[in-house]
């Protein structure tokens, strides 16, 4: 049986970890597919081993215009996207459209808040998240929970207990935690001599920011004290950029069917892979089944020497 649980996969994240995760790989017309061959074995394996019955993976669209409004150096110290994976982004998406999954965009809105917006409408289903993102812990609760891919290519728990044990705060903490660390991927600076440890135990304390700043008279480190209250304006700031602002595309999403997967199209699948080249997928795509999806059509596998492949099939997922 189909898992009912929902399963939202950080799409880009993915993506850029299949990416680095194969050595470049193209077809014989040079145009690139690790990527695309990447993605393509997390997701066999997951449709294998979870068997996931309802999801979408969600995207990043435009610029995120709110946070950019609060900071117009939001994001700015991150590398433009590779030319070899921007090339390879229409292929994603038939992918991941042809094995059935819906895809999940709102234009000017990051893929953490419409993640949040899917959490807040389905507060009664079971969730998971696939992300490696620590933002996205303030969203777990006992219906929500995050995998988190490893570099081994595993996916690890992160529940409430795995949040307290990493960051030693609880999930609805983790705002108020990073108000204070800042956040280096996204360009937001914390407050500077505090780290993660001098922050939890602040949050801890104090319980979160605005009763931190409200309190700070009482903190009994001197410097630590005026560094919290010369930082008043930046701590407000980052509240305002890490906290996640729940959203969806439109009313549709706030269907549960709207999840649901559908079944795989091989005659795209075998498309894809037939242009890029990627024969070892094709074979696989024979081993793949979805329980109680009825397949679009029969396909037939590719002959090609497994030992020409090996270099390309590591266990992503």
């Amino acid at each position: 049986m189909p898992s009912e649980e929902i399963f939202l996969v950080d799409a880009y994240a993915q993506i850029y970890r299949g990416f680095y995760a194969i050595p470049p790989l193209s077809n014989s017309k040079g145009i690139p597919s690790n990527a695309v061959f990447g993605l393509s074995k997390f997701l066999f394996r997951m449709m294998r081993d979870i068997k996931p019955g309802f999801g979408a993976f969600v995207f990043d669209k435009g610029a995120p215009a709110a946070r950019l409004d609060l900071a117009p150096d939001y994001k700015a110290n991150r590398a433009p996207m590779p030319d070899e994976m921007r090339t390879q982004i229409p292929y994603v998406r038939r992918l991941i459209s042809a094995l059935g999954w819906p895809l999940c965009e709102l234009e000017g809105y990051e893929a953490d808040d419409l993640l949040a917006g899917v959490t807040q409408n389905y507060k009664t289903d079971k969730v998971c998240i696939i992300s490696p993102d620590k933002d996205l812990s303030q969203l777990v609760n006992n219906q929500v929970r995050i995998l988190v891919p490893d570099t081994k290519g595993e996916l690890k728990e992160r529940g409430e207990k795995e949040i307290l044990e990493k960051f030693e705060v609880l999930p609805c903490q983790i705002v108020s935690y990073l108000a204070l660390t800042g956040d280096s991927s996204d360009n937001i600076p914390g407050i500077q001599g505090v780290g993660p440890k001098t922050a939890s135990a602040l949050i801890r304390e104090y319980g979160d920011i605005e009763n931190l700043i409200n309190s700070a008279d009482s903190i009994k480190n001197d410097k630590l004290r005026e560094k919290i209250k010369n930082g008043v304006e930046l701590l407000r700031k980052n509240i305002k950029l890490v906290s996640l602002y729940p959203a969806l595309p439109d009313d549709s999403w706030k269907s549960r069917d709207k999840f649901k997967l559908s079944a795989p199209d091989f005659n795209e699948l075998t498309a894809i892979f037939t242009e890029l080249e990627l024969k070892s997928l094709m074979n696989e795509l024979s081993k793949l089944s979805v329980p109680e999806l009825p397949v679009q059509t029969e396909i037939k596998t590719a002959n090609t020497n497994p030992k020409a492949q090996e270099l390309y099939t590591p266990d992503l997922f």
